[in-house]
């Protein structure tokens, strides 16, 4: 089924404005894991050639949202829960050290900003802004690899990201089961961040996503992550 493309902002034909606005189809679920995006449906729908959708359509590949099959198309990329679970459980032996690293920006001038993530989180899941929470959620991971100063671990979740967020995306009901669990996760993580205490950060961390523990001990089972 093709879907309706609309433009997010002010019409703007640049390859770009193109890009963004697929984007956010894609991470808003309008076209879904696997849908594919027919050029010349996108084209009509957008009052655009097909030069800058082509343009933006690479641009999502090269991104990781979209995957071009010869002879048939782009289809946007599907997650699996086992691809989400094997990510946490990196994630758990290396977000600990990203944390370690970023603990002393963290108490000082980057404290406002790990705090006003949880507080964005906290809004967001009370106004049941799964697409504001998501981006809340994700900044606040992200800040720790950020701040750590350490380009190999700035590059791992450079290429989670993305895949978290469109798992997100699409699990609505699993992600918003417990709002207010979530944020209290987040906030006992942001706390034991702020006290320097790695190891009480890898024990909240993996209370966060047990699910990527399994993967870890080689449970392959396919069972949603709680949270990621």
């Amino acid at each position: 089924m093709d879907h309706k493309f609309e433009w997010q902002e002010q019409r703007m034909t640049t390859p770009d404005g193109v890009y963004r606005t697929l984007r956010a189809a894609i991470l808003d679920g309008t076209v879904p894991p696997g849908g594919q995006l027919r050029e010349a449906h996108i084209a009509a729908d957008l009052g655009i050639s097909r030069s800058p959708l082509r343009e933006a359509l690479t641009k999502l590949e090269e991104e990781g949202l979209v995957v071009k099959i010869p002879y048939r198309g782009a289809f946007v990329v599907e997650v699996s829960a086992r691809e989400v679970a094997e990510i946490d459980s990196v994630r758990l032996l290396v977000e600990p050290y990203a944390a370690e690293l970023s603990a002393e920006a963290l108490r000082g001038p980057e404290r406002p900003q790990l705090l006003q993530t949880v507080e964005d989180l906290h809004r967001a899941m009370e106004q049941d802004d799964i697409p504001a929470s998501i981006d809340a959620h994700l900044r606040f991971h992200r800040l720790f690899y950020d701040l750590s100063g350490h380009g190999v671990l700035q590059s791992l979740w450079n290429g989670w990201e993305t895949k978290l967020r469109l798992h997100l995306s699409v699990d609505h009901r699993t992600y918003s089961e417990d709002p207010h669990q979530l944020v209290v996760e987040h906030e006992r993580l942001a706390a034991v961040a702020l006290e320097g205490d790695t190891d009480a950060f890898r024990q909240e961390l993996a209370a966060h996503f047990p699910m990527g523990l399994r993967a870890q001990t080689g449970d392959r089972g396919e069972r949603t992550p709680r949270h990621v």
